[in-house]
This record gives structure tokens, sequence and C-alpha cells, in this order.
């Protein structure tokens, strides 16, 4: 599984599991985001992380999600 914000390039080179993530500087938070909100992002984050995990997969696949902020 790879957590990242270039999608198109996990794709390319293979990775079976791919959550996207915010932006490069950030890729699993975000400061412009209150302790809460970010703390929610994060949650979501790991909870979508956790189900492409246990998922079975044939093909790279995109675990698209909510985003928040």
């Amino acid at each position: 599984m790879l957590l990242c914000n270039l999608v198109s390039i996990a794709k390319r080179v293979g990775a079976p599991r791919i959550v996207p993530t915010r932006g490069i500087p950030y890729p699993t938070g975000d400061p412009d985001l209150g302790p809460d909100q970010e703390h929610a992002w994060r949650r979501e984050l790991l909870e979508r992380a956790l189900h492409a995990l246990s998922t079975p997969v044939t093909e790279p696949t995109v675990f698209e999600g909510e985003r928040e902020g």
C-alpha cells in the first residue's frame, strides 16, 4: 500500500493499493486546519488506509475518501 499525493505515478509503478493524501509539503496533515479538524482528517486517512489493506485487489486500486479542509 502507498499513501501518496502523486496517484498517477503510483499507478504507473504498479502500487497495488493507493491512498491519496493532501499535498507535497504535508501529505498526512494540514497545518491550516485546527486541532480537531486535523485529528478528524488524519483519522479518516487512517481508516481509509486500513480499508485498503483489508481489500483484495488484482491491479493498482485507488482508495478515495471524504476530504475535509
